[in-house]
């Protein structure tokens, strides 16, 4: 899947005041933060070198598994205290760890997994007159640059309005003709929809997903894609993203707390 960057978003600026304590939370990690060595530094890896968190891809091989970063490649974890991690084969996580070495028994890394966290993980579905009840259209609160495209998948950051009992229902969705899918313009056309089935408690927390892009067919003359969703500050908006040459458009992503979190 070719890389992405985000060309433009008309999120209200005005909600950034509700992250200044990422902002701050980012200075005191570059603060603190010993300056990773290079893949072809020969001085290798310190124990105290760690990464900021990442957005990676969950790889089962046999009884084990590694991950798939979207950033540092293939990472083999050496810990041994992981006996609590269920993995299932494709599923997104955000991750930090120490790196140790590189070029690690056929992996591009050996690490240590300092934090591993499962994100709800999503394919494209269809919008259909069927359907369309169910995919909902109601407003989500999604911060400036919170959506980002990087390994094959979309990436999601929102603040996540919980409900009492009713999970919500986040979709990204293409329409069902593959004409109006392909655009005559060049992008690729897609819709993220928000259920939240009337279950509202007026409490926020961050909410995450993540979608794999690899169903769509993606050419050397497709532009990009463009994604219709209802934001709770601006209504209708379209967001454009337009492929780049780079291969890594990974947005930064905060050290997040899912446990709160309530998606299907």
């Amino acid at each position: 899947m070719p890389g992405f960057c985000i060309f433009h978003t008309e999120i209200n600026k005005k909600t950034l005041i509700m992250r200044k304590l990422h902002w701050l939370f980012m200075a005191v990690c570059l603060a603190v933060m010993p300056v990773l060595q290079s893949c072809d530094d020969n001085d290798g890896y310190s124990i105290g070198d760690f990464t900021p968190p990442l957005w990676a891809t969950v790889r089962v091989t046999g009884n084990a598994f590694y991950l798939d970063c979207d950033v540092w490649g293939t990472l083999w974890p050496v810990n041994t205290d992981l006996g609590w991690y269920e993995p299932v084969d494709g599923k997104r996580v955000i991750t930090m760890f120490n790196p140790l070495s590189d070029g690690f028994d056929g992996y591009d890394h050996a690490v240590k997994l300092l934090s591993l966290q499962d994100v709800l993980t999503k394919e494209v579905e269809t919008l259909t007159p069927e359907t369309e009840e169910e995919f909902g259209n109601d407003p989500v609160l999604i911060f400036k640059g919170d959506i980002g495209i990087s390994g094959g998948y979309m990436n999601i950051v929102f603040m996540q309005n919980l409900p009492s009992k009713t999970k919500h229902r986040i979709s990204l969705v293409r329409p069902q003709d593959d004409a109006d899918l392909y655009g005559e313009d060049g992008y690729i056309h897609l819709e993220l929809r928000y259920n939240n089935y009337e279950d509202l408690t007026g409490l926020r927390d961050y909410g995450a997903v993540s979608y794999n892009l690899n169903s769509l067919d993606v050419t050397s003359e497709t532009k990009g894609m463009k994604l219709k969703l209802n934001s709770e500050v601006n209504g209708e908006v379209e967001l454009v993203f337009d492929i780049v040459a780079a291969d890594d458009n990974t947005k930064d992503v905060r050290n997040l707390d899912l446990s709160k979190m309530r998606l299907k």
